[in-house]
């Protein structure tokens, strides 16, 4: 029992590392269109990865709930899950905007002449969710609430535009087929993720409508979205979390 949040946190570990793997098996095809050849990337396994990023979520979450009822918070415990987050919201999002990219560029006509220079950009929200991580194990500031956008937050929103893509509501995969949208998106999130920006955590200590009604909002919003919006919930309530962080004002910087 001493090890079971350690191992809820390899889970999440598990389940990224999984991902990776699928994401880097995407088949790929060439395919003539109007006359022109263009390769082509099944993004299915992509799909899988979504998943698997879901389901690390939800060990991330249980990790730190067996720690707190079980009472066996450590410093090592810290460490791992720090470590699992790394690759599990850290670089397998950034594999998915790689992907993306690829993806995006792909249907342009000058496809084969496209450098590894232009997707390097995807490789930055690994490089910034390592920051953040590093920062966040050694800010004290960080006990009650967050400063900057947390790297799951991060890592759900990336896992839901490939199943946003699956779906298609409202057109949306139009614009994640957009390399300019995809860097805008890069841009914005390594930026939040180590901003000095008081961001709400969604841990409930009481139920007092007062001091959670923003916690309360965005879980009745997320409700309410999910059977018209569907996978672009996700996108939506990230926007809302940001929003209401702003508009809240957590006081998770110590003056």
């Amino acid at each position: 029992m001493k090890q079971l949040p350690n191992i809820l946190t390899l889970g999440n570990l598990f389940c990224g590392a999984l991902a990776i793997i699928y994401i880097l098996h995407a088949p790929q095809y060439i395919a003539e269109f109007n006359g022109h050849d263009y390769a082509v990337t099944n993004p299915e396994p992509i799909y899988w990865a979504s998943a698997l990023v879901v389901i690390a979520a939800i060990f991330d979450f249980l990790d730190g709930m067996a720690a707190r009822l079980l009472k066996l918070g450590s410093p090592f415990g810290r460490e791992l899950d720090s470590l699992a987050d790394m690759v599990t919201f850290g670089v397998v999002p950034g594999m998915i905007f790689f992907r993306l990219l690829r993806s995006a560029y792909m249907q342009m006509p000058d496809v084969f002449d496209v450098s590894y220079i232009n997707l390097a950009p995807a490789l930055l929200v690994p490089c910034f969710a390592a920051f953040r991580l590093a920062k966040f194990n050694l800010d004290t500031r960080q006990s009650e609430n967050f400063i900057g956008v947390p790297t799951p937050a991060v890592g759900l929103l990336v896992a839901s535009f490939p199943l946003i893509m699956l779906y298609n509501p409202y057109n949306l995969a139009h614009y994640l087929q957009n390399i300019w949208v995809l860097y805008t998106m890069i841009a914005i999130l390594c930026y939040l993720m180590v901003a000095e920006m008081p961001m709400l955590s969604m841990k409930f200590k009481n139920f007092n409508p007062a001091q959670n009604w923003p916690r309360f909002l965005i879980v009745i919003l997320a409700i309410l979205a999910i059977p018209v919006l569907k996978f672009a919930t996700v996108p939506f309530i990230f926007v809302v979390y940001v929003v209401l962080s702003a508009a809240a004002r957590p006081a998770a910087i110590a003056k």
